[in-house]
């Protein structure tokens, strides 16, 4: 049984459970009660901590906010998610995307719909959780009438990569994928031509950052100096050798961290053939 510290509304309850103030989520497990009376476990759909660092009597209210159909969309979302990815949500999820949904339907009900940025990032690094996401956004407008645009996809699965923020590879992998998007957008930027990003030669250079990447957070940087190769390097291509110092600096600047002239001349061998193939195709 657990103890009822307040009602919030018919499925929302703050509940005190091993002396410890909870959310309760439930349909009708708030009818009829008030503090000081118990309710079974067994009623209850959901049960989570306040979020850390927040007041149980403020998080309680916020909660009081959100329709509870959002928090029945989470639920689904978060049961499809666990069983996909077979994992185990952080149970934070259950307020934080059941307030994301509701905002997101309110601005996109004004007609003030916004991208997320790292939709690229999501989408190479994390294709299952954005495809949850697009499963989430059918079956909003399915089951509940609710239509929001496919960039929310990408919204909904950084809720779920958040929620799996337990898993240190998780974290890795979020910031491995920002500082990709970074620097393809540096890139993109400095070439001032279309990419065909569908193109082989664009997926190889992709490829080649990655493993840079993944090199850098791992302290597994190229070490070894080809002074040689390095000025033949700037002699042949220094347009592309122009693009990877603007991304080395970039790197320097913002991570404190040298970037050795080996990486250097890589990411220029791989962006001057990206220039190449792009030119032509261009053409």
């Amino acid at each position: 049984m657990i103890l009822v510290k307040k009602v919030l509304n018919s499925s929302v309850v703050l509940v005190e459970k091993e002396g410890q103030e909870m959310i309760a989520l439930g349909k009708g497990i708030g009818y009829g009660k008030k503090r000081g009376d118990f309710i079974s476990d067994s009623v209850v759909d959901q049960i989570f901590l306040p979020i850390e660092e927040q007041k149980s009597s403020q998080f309680a209210e916020l909660v009081d906010e959100i329709p509870m159909k959002f928090f029945e969309i989470t639920k689904e979302i978060v049961s499809i998610a666990e069983e996909e990815l077979a994992v185990s949500l952080n149970t934070s999820i259950y307020l934080t995307l059941s307030d994301h949904l509701h905002f997101a339907v309110e601005r996109s009900e004004k007609g003030l719909n916004t991208s997320n940025r790292l939709y690229w990032e999501i989408k190479n690094y994390y294709p299952k959780e954005l495809h949850i996401g697009e499963i989430a956004l059918n079956k909003m407008k399915t089951s509940y009438q609710i239509e929001l645009p496919i960039e929310e996809a990408s919204n909904i699965a950084f809720h779920l990569i958040n929620a799996q923020s337990d898993n240190h590879e998780d974290k890795d992998g979020l910031k491995k994928a920002k500082l990709v998007g970074t620097i393809v957008n540096m890139v993109r930027y400095s070439l001032r031509q279309e990419i065909d990003t569908n193109s082989v030669h664009y997926t190889r250079f992709i490829t080649h950052v990655r493993f840079f990447v993944d090199r850098f957070f791992s302290d597994g940087l190229l070490q070894e100096k080809e002074d040689e190769l390095y000025r033949q390097m700037w002699s042949l291509y220094p347009g592309a050798m122009e693009i990877a110092t603007k991304v080395k600096n970039y790197i320097d600047q913002s991570y404190h961290t040298q970037i050795p002239e080996n990486e250097l001349v890589y990411l220029g061998v791989h962006l001057n053939r990206l220039m190449n193939h792009s030119a032509i195709e261009n053409d």
